[in-house]
């Protein structure tokens, strides 16, 4: 049932002001945008920099919108309902359309766990290459297991706030190397769109790794959680919008990341004549202007960074659909033996996707195929959010306006036709 609105209470105390208050307005919507510029991502931005130069540079005014209305969408939803969108489905719609979802999100998640920390094991071989990757992406899986096991859900999400700056690197480069400022201009405004099956596979990944559908779930769910986690909040329109505002900050901070990572990779690689990024050795050349021969330790740091923070999302994001879908006990704010399932799901999740080191995909392919899947399937699950997010039975008074529903529309439209002409080209050759 919809939450009943209250009406506003009187702080106790003044409220911070100036910088101290913005950062504190920012919660999960910064983490969830910070997260999706995940190894995932970095490596598919930079595929799409190396190989077309700055003729993606466009695709990041388009994503900004769509995503902060579907995020926003999904971070209304968890506040008003108290319940993650796995959950809702489970209690107010037909069980297929639940199997659908899950059926949907479950191999691309998985996928992209497993390329994370592929990817993570591979740049840390970079600084030391007398040690296996395979070595360290099970280090990494190791810290991070007990890290989310381990560490209170206030304590975590602090650390993963304070990762975010690690994207920043990107955003300096074009400001040291020789950039043609009108090309960049020309190409940020004016979309150059190619009708063949490179191009579209870039855009479908692109679009992807941008509009993921883990991050719709976790969105609802870190509300729920901060929710209950203060119990000084009042539901009412004026917290509706200051979540929309950390929603929208978030957003705004992964697509600056995003459009910086295809700016310096389109300066940097492409006019190498690297058009082609195999390893994370070329991919780690992008920062060789500001790092010099500590590109590689620059790179390292970014990918590894990024993956503690975005591995965390995407293992929980996981954990809820399934907990959700099978009513068991949930929450990151929860102990080992209080949730015993929610957590087996977090450890398996984890322990399946290093499984995909052995499989013989080499990291950056994993990467990007994982962004690609996510590409596919985000349709489906943003027709679901937006027909949630429109139900007035779920929702009360705090439906979707005309604007989410615009946005949420054409980001449900661009999905799917970026999508069908990867399919149309993959089988027409």
């Amino acid at each position: 049932m919809p939450v009943i609105e209250l009406p506003d209470a009187k702080p106790e105390k003044e409220k911070p002001k100036g910088l101290k208050a913005l950062w504190n307005l920012l919660g999960p919507g910064l983490i969830t945008g910070a997260s999706d510029d995940d190894p995932s991502g970095i490596a598919t931005y930079s595929q799409a920099g190396a190989q077309y130069g700055l003729t993606t540079l466009w695709t990041a005014l388009i994503t900004f919108p769509l995503m902060a209305a579907v995020q926003e969408m999904c971070a209304r939803i968890g506040v008003v309902t108290a319940q993650g969108l796995t959950g809702i489905l489970r209690k107010n719609y037909p069980k297929p359309i639940l199997w659908l979802m899950v059926l949907f999100s479950f191999p691309a998640i998985i996928l992209n766990i497993g390329a994370d920390i592929a990817g993570m094991g591979a740049v840390a071989n970079l600084i030391f290459p007398n040690v296996h990757p395979i070595i360290f992406s099970v280090v990494f899986t190791a810290l991070l297991l007990v890290a989310i096991i381990a560490l209170p859900y206030s304590k975590f999400a602090a650390v993963l706030k304070w990762l975010c700056a690690i994207l920043l690197v990107y955003l300096v480069v074009p400001f040291l190397v020789k950039t043609d400022w009108v090309s960049v201009a020309r190409h940020t405004f004016i979309p150059a769109i190619q009708f063949n099956k490179d191009y579209v596979s870039v855009l479908v990944a692109i679009l992807g790794t941008t509009i993921s559908p883990y991050l719709f779930f976790w969105q609802a769910t870190m509300e729920v959680e901060t929710v209950k986690h203060d119990k000084r909040i009042v539901v009412n329109k004026r917290y509706i919008e200051d979540v929309g505002f950390d929603v929208d900050m978030g957003m705004l901070f992964s697509n600056i990341v995003m459009y910086f990572i295809i700016l310096t990779t389109g300066t940097v690689l492409f006019n190498a004549g690297i058009h082609q990024i195999d390893t994370v050795e070329q991919a780690a050349k992008a920062l060789e202007p500001i790092a010099g021969a500590g590109a590689y330790y620059l790179f390292a740091i970014g990918i590894i960074g990024t993956g503690f923070l975005a591995i965390p999302v995407l293992s929980g994001s996981l954990s809820y659909i399934i907990s959700e879908t099978f009513g068991w006990e949930e929450g990151l704010d929860k102990r080992l033996h209080e949730a015993p399932a929610f957590y087996a799901v977090i450890i398996l999740s984890l322990l399946v996707g290093l499984g995909i080191n052995y499989v013989g995909i080499s990291p950056i392919q994993a990467l990007i195929w994982s962004a690609i899947l996510y590409g596919v399937t985000s349709p489906v699950i943003i027709a679901i959010v937006l027909h949630i997010s429109n139900n007035k039975k779920v929702m009360g008074k705090f439906t979707n306006g005309g604007w989410s529903n615009l946005f949420g529309g054409l980001a449900l439209l661009l999905m799917t036709a970026a999508a069908g002409f990867m399919i149309y080209f993959t089988f027409a050759g």
